[in-house]
């Protein structure tokens, strides 16, 4: 799942990127580098960038979580005497 969350935000720092040259420069990154934004390959990378926004809703739900602290059982010092 790790490795899925990590693809989902380089997706969407790829996206957000590209909105951000496309809003100060009318520049769109994705479409100049697969040739417009009608070709197939830069309709995948759009997809896949709205896909990864969808997917990343659920960390919504983990802003307002209540944390749990764990314990590592690997540490077995006593903390009550330092």
């Amino acid at each position: 799942m790790k490795a899925l969350d990590n693809i989902a935000l380089i997706l969407l720092i790829v996206g957000g990127l590209n909105w951000l040259l496309v809003g100060l420069f009318e520049f769109d990154l994705v479409a100049t580098i697969f040739g417009g934004q009608d070709e197939l390959l830069s309709k995948i990378v759009y997809v896949l960038v709205g896909l990864s926004a969808l997917y990343s809703l659920k960390f919504l739900g983990l802003i307002n979580a209540p944390r749990v602290d764990r314990v590592d059982r690997t540490d077995r010092t006593d903390r009550r005497n330092v």
